[in-house]
């Protein structure tokens, strides 16, 4: 199906997902140290997906821990310098906006409500110099949202839960390890088969809110209890 796919479980240090014009998604794994790395042409979000780490970004060393949200400005040097069964996910933006900070490490903060009693998590974002793009954890309760869109470019995630993809009257598979691009303006909708809440991580651009929808109609979609 255009726009899904399924990551593979392997153990190489670097797995390609998604590649379209405006990001490259990857997975990264490490156990013990890595090389520096050093993009100067793209900004990078990360994303720790397992393990732990300690990590030294723009030459301060940071603590890694599942959760926490990673902002690499370009130029920027990185490198892991010890890991324990480590899993990033990155995102790599292509032609980033000049970035206000060159590095910066986010943990959770507080939700924020979004559409259909979904809620996010933000991360990365201009508030913490990342200029070009909006890092969020998204949490989807069970059930299925109207069909919508947005007016930015977006890669996703899922973290936890099962559920479908929908769009163009197609339906895809949702598990943790699958993966979404949804193209500004791409009418579609998520849905949560389990009993609990599905999570995924979404990075997106212009950066902005993730509650931010449409109906097919244009019109705004509703924040439920705002």
């Amino acid at each position: 199906m255009q726009y899904w796919i399924q990551a593979e479980e392997t153990d190489d240090p670097v797995l390609p997902l998604i590649t379209c014009p405006e990001f490259e998604q990857r997975l990264l794994r490490f156990e013990g140290g890595g090389e520096e790395r050093r993009d100067d042409g793209r900004d990078e979000v990360l994303y720790v997906l397992e393990g732990s780490a300690v990590a030294t970004v723009g030459g301060d060393a940071q603590p890694l821990e599942p959760g926490t949200g990673v902002f690499v400005s370009r130029g920027t040097p990185w490198r892991i310098d010890s890991a324990q069964a480590l899993r990033l996910l990155s995102v790599l933006v292509e032609e980033p906006l000049p970035a206000t900070a060159g590095h910066a490490v986010i943990a959770a903060g507080e939700r924020g409500a979004a559409t259909a009693g979904r809620e996010f998590t933000l991360l990365a974002r201009p508030e913490n110099g990342c200029e070009s793009v909006t890092q969020f954890v998204g949490h989807i309760p069970p059930g299925r949202a109207p069909e919508h869109f947005h007016r930015y470019d977006e890669v996703v995630y899922v973290l936890a839960g099962e559920g479908a993809f929908h769009v163009d009257g197609e339906s895809a598979p949702l598990r943790a390890g699958s993966c979404v691009h949804l193209p500004a303006e791409l009418v579609h909708c998520l849905e949560n088969h389990g009993p609990s809440e599905m999570q995924v991580l979404g990075v997106f651009r212009p950066a902005g809110s993730p509650a931010e929808a449409y109906y097919p109609d244009g019109s705004a979609a509703v924040v439920l209890g705002g």
